[in-house]
C-alpha cells in the first residue's frame, strides 16, 4: 500500500498563486503581526474603551448606582484584550472573512523575531508558551517569597492585613492560571503532532489564538494590582466577589479570557489526536504523553467553559447589577461555589494527567524496559478525567451542603484515587527490577512519585467528611495540595524541559548546574511544605497574616526553606542562559537512545516536522527487547536512518 507524503489540504496550502496576482489581504504584512504593535494596540484599546464605560456609566445612572465605574473598567480592560489580539495578528483571519476578502496568508518569519510574532508554526508557539509559563511562574513566586517574608513573625508586619491578603490572592489566582498551561501549552503543542506523525497541528490559527490571548489573561490579572487587587483568595468566593473593589475585575475578566484559551487549546489538541495520527498508529500505539494530553484535553474542553460563564456571571452583576450571585436581590453566593469547583477540580487533573504523561513516556527510556501495563496506564488517564467531573462537592463538605450528599463525594473523591493509583503503580512497575539511568530528568520523574505519594495519600484523609472538616481552610490543606501539585506537576515539567529541550533548542541543558538545580528545589520544596502539615494540625489558618506565637518557629524554618526553594529556580534560569547563550553544547540528534517518533525525525525538526508521513509499526517502548521491530517506516525520507539507528542502538 503506498501512502501519500502529502496531504491534500496541504498541498493546497503549499501552493501560492503568483506574486503579481496574490490580492492584497493576501500580502504578507497588510496587517501587523508583532508584538510591538500588540502593544500600542492594547493600549489605545483600553483607552478607548474605558472612555466608552465613562460615557455609558454617566449616561444611565442606574448602571452607575454600584459606587464604582466597573462598566468602564471592564470595557477598557476588554478593549485591551481585542487591541492585543488585533494588533498580534490573531485576528487577521475572521476580519477578513468577515469583510468578504480571501484570507491573509500567514508567512513565516526567520530568525529570533518569529518568536515575537503571531505563528501558525506549532513549534513556535510551543516555544512562546515555554516563555510564557516560565515568566508567570517567576512572577507568582515574587508572590509567593512577599507571603512568606511576612509570615517570618506573628506581631511584627511588613504589610497590613488587606495588602497581605491581596498578595495571597493574586499569587494563587496566577499560580493557578500557569499551572493549568505550564506543560499542555510548551509540550502539548510542541510534542503532540511530532509523536503522533503529524505535520501539524488540526488548526494552526486556534494554537496561536490560544497562546496569545493566555498573555492577554496574565496582563488582565496583574492588572489588579494598580486597581488596588482584590482579597477574596484564587477562589473568588461570593458574597466576597461582589463586596470587592475595581481588581475584582480583573479576577472575573482574567479568569474568563484565559479560559478562553484553555478551551481553544484543549479543542485543537484532542482533534489533532484524534484525526491526525500517522497511518499505523491505532490507540494501542499511541505513546502514553499523548494518551496524557487527550485526556487533559477533553477536560479543557469540557470543564472550562463553566468557569467562563461563571465570570461573565459575576461580571455582570459587578457592572449592570445584575444578582446571580447576589443573595438579597434573589441570587446565590452558593451558585459561585458550584460552578467554580465544577471546574476546578477536574482543572486539579488538567494539571496532574500532563506529569502522569511525562513520567509514564520517560520512564521506559531511563531503565530500558518496556512500559509497564500501558493499557493500564491509558485506562486510567481516561478514568481520572471521567470520575473528576463527580468529585466538586467536597470542596463544599463546609459550605452549605445537603449533609445527606457528603457520602455520596466522599465515595466519589476516595474512589478517583483507584484510577490515580494504577497509573502510579504502573511508573513502580516499569521501574521494578530495573537498571535505572541516572540522568537529570530521571532524578525530577523519581522526585515526582515522592512527592506525590505524600501529597496522594495526605489527598485520601481529606477526603473523609469529618478530617476535612476538621482541617478545613487550614495549612494542611495548603501543604496537600502543594504537594499534589507543585510537588508533582512543576517536578514533571522540569523532568519534560530537561528531556525535551536538546531537541526544542539543539542545545544540551548544562548537567553540573542541572543537578545542583535539582537538589536544591527537592530537599527545599519538602522542607518547605512539609511542616506545614504541622503547622495546619496545630491549627493555623490559611489567608490570616497573624498566628500563635508558639508557631513562630515552624513558619520560619519553612519561610527560610522557602526562600532556597526560589533560589534554586534561579539556578535554573542560569542553566538556561548558561547552556542556550554562553556555552552552548550542540545537542546530539538523539541523545537519550529513545525510540519515540518525535525522536526520529531531523534535528532541528524542519518546519513540515516530516519529508514523508510515517506509517507506524509498533508502539514506542519495546526497549531491550530482541528482535524488537522498527518504530516506523519513513519510506526512505527524512528520519528513516535514525529511526533504525535507534532500534539497533537498544541496549539492555
Amino acid at each position: 500500500m503506498t501512502i501519500s507524503a502529502e496531504r491534500p489540504t496541504e498541498v493546497a496550502a503549499s501552493v501560492a498563486p503568483p506574486a503579481s496576482k496574490t490580492p492584497w489581504t493576501q500580502r504578507p504584512g497588510w496587517m501587523s503581526q508583532h508584538l510591538g504593535t500588540a502593544m500600542v494596540a492594547a493600549l489605545l484599546g483600553y483607552l478607548l474603551g474605558h472612555w466608552f464605560g465613562n460615557y455609558v456609566s454617566a449616561n444611565y445612572p442606574y448602571i452607575a448606582n454600584s459606587g464604582q465605574n466597573n462598566i468602564a473598567n471592564t470595557l477598557g480592560l476588554t478593549g485591551m484584550v481585542l487591541g492585543w489580539l488585533l494588533g498580534i495578528g490573531a485576528l487577521n483571519y475572521p476580519l477578513a472573512k468577515l469583510v468578504g476578502k480571501d484570507a491573509p496568508a500567514e508567512s513565516e518569519v526567520e530568525g529570533w523575531s518569529k518568536y515575537f510574532r503571531y505563528s501558525t508554526n506549532h513549534k513556535v508557539v510551543g516555544l512562546q508558551y515555554v516563555v510564557g509559563v516560565i515568566l508567570f511562574m517567576f512572577t507568582g513566586g515574587l508572590l509567593a517569597m512577599a507571603i512568606r517574608t511576612e509570615l517570618l513573625n506573628p506581631t511584627t508586619h511588613v504589610f497590613g492585613p488587606g495588602t497581605y491578603a491581596e498578595i495571597v490572592s493574586e499569587h494563587g489566582t496566577v499560580m493557578m492560571m500557569m499551572a493549568t498551561s505550564i506543560i499542555v501549552g510548551p509540550l502539548g503543542n510542541y510534542l503532540v503532532p511530532l509523536m503522533i506523525g503529524s505535520r501539524r497541528m488540526a488548526f494552526p490559527r486556534i494554537e496561536a489564538f490560544s497562546f496569545w490571548v493566555f498573555v492577554a489573561g496574565y496582563m488582565v490579572i496583574f492588572s489588579a494590582l494598580p486597581y488596588g487587587g482584590f482579597t477574596t483568595g484564587w477562589t473568588g468566593y461570593a458574597p466576597l466577589q461582589t463586596q470587592n473593589g475595581p481588581g475584582m475585575i480583573s479576577y472575573l475578566l482574567g479568569f474568563a479570557v484565559i479560559g478562553l484559551g484553555m478551551m481553544a487549546a484543549g479543542f485543537n489538541i484532542a482533534v489533532t489526536i484524534i484525526n491526525y495520527r500517522a497511518p499505523g498508529m491505532t490507540w494501542s500505539r499511541v505513546p502514553i504523553f499523548v494518551w496524557s494530553m487527550l485526556a487533559t484535553a477533553s477536560l479543557l474542553t469540557l470543564a472550562t467553559p463553566v468557569l467562563f460563564s461563571a465570570g461573565l456571571f459575576g461580571l455582570l452583576d459587578k457592572t449592570v447589577q445584575t444578582a446571580f450571585y447576589v443573595g438579597e436581590h434573589g441570587g446565590s453566593s452558593y451558585l459561585w461555589e458550584n460552578l467554580f469547583w465544577f471546574f476546578g477540580h477536574p482543572e486539579v487533573y488538567i494539571m496532574a494527567l500532563p506529569g502522569f504523561g511525562i513520567a509514564a513516556e520517560l520512564l521506559p527510556v531511563f531503565t530500558r524496559k518496556p512500559l509497564f501495563a500501558y493499557k493500564v496506564a491509558a485506562s486510567g488517564m481516561i478514568g481520572v478525567a471521567l470520575l473528576s467531573f463527580f468529585v466538586w462537592q467536597h470542596h463544599l463538605f463546609q459550605s452549605g451542603i445537603n449533609p445527606d450528599m457528603r457520602p455520596l463525594f466522599m465515595l466519589t473523591t476516595e474512589m478517583i484515587s483507584l484510577p490515580t493509583g494504577f497509573i502510579y503503580l504502573v511508573g513502580l512497575g516499569t521501574m521494578y527490577r530495573a537498571k535505572i539511568r541516572w540522568e537529570l530528568p530521571m532524578l525530577f520523574v523519581m522526585a515526582l512519585f515522592f512527592n506525590f505519594l505524600i501529597g496522594g495519600v495526605t489527598g485520601v484523609f481529606l477526603s473523609d467528611v469529618p478530617v476535612n472538616v476538621t482541617v478545613h481552610g487550614g495549612f494542611f490543606v495548603l501543604s496537600h495540595f502543594h504537594y499534589t501539585i507543585m510537588g508533582g506537576l512543576l517536578f514533571a515539567f522540569m523532568a519534560g524541559l530537561y528531556y525535551w529541550l536538546p531537541k526544542m533548542t539543539g542545545r544540551m541543558m548544562n548537567k553540573s548546574i542541572g543537578k545542583v538545580h535539582f537538589w536544591m528545589m527537592f530537599v527545599f520544596f519538602n522542607l518547605t511544605f512539609f511542616p506545614m502539615f504541622i503547622i495546619g494540625l496545630l491549627g493555623q489558618p490559611r489567608r490570616v497574616f497573624t498566628y500563635a506565637s508558639n508557631l513562630q518557629g515552624l513558619n520560619d524554618f519553612a519561610s527560610i526553606s522557602a526562600f532556597l526553594l526560589g533560589t534554586s529556580f534561579l539556578v535554573f534560569a542560569w542553566n538556561l542562559v548558561y547552556s542556550l547563550w554562553i556555552n552552548p553544547v550542540k545537542a546530539p540528534a538523539n541523545p537519550w537512545d529513545s525510540l519515540g517518533l518525535e525522536w526520529q525525525t531531523a534535528s532541528p525538526v524542519p518546519a513540515h516536522n516530516f519529508d514523508r508521513i510515517p506509517v507506524i509499526l509498533t508502539d514506542p517502548y519495546h526497549y531491550s527487547e530482541p528482535g524488537a521491530p522498527a518504530l516506523a517506516d519513513f519510506g526512505g525520507g527524512a528520519g528513516a536512518s535514525t529511526s533504525a539507528a535507534s532500534t539497533e542502538s537498544n541496549p539492555a
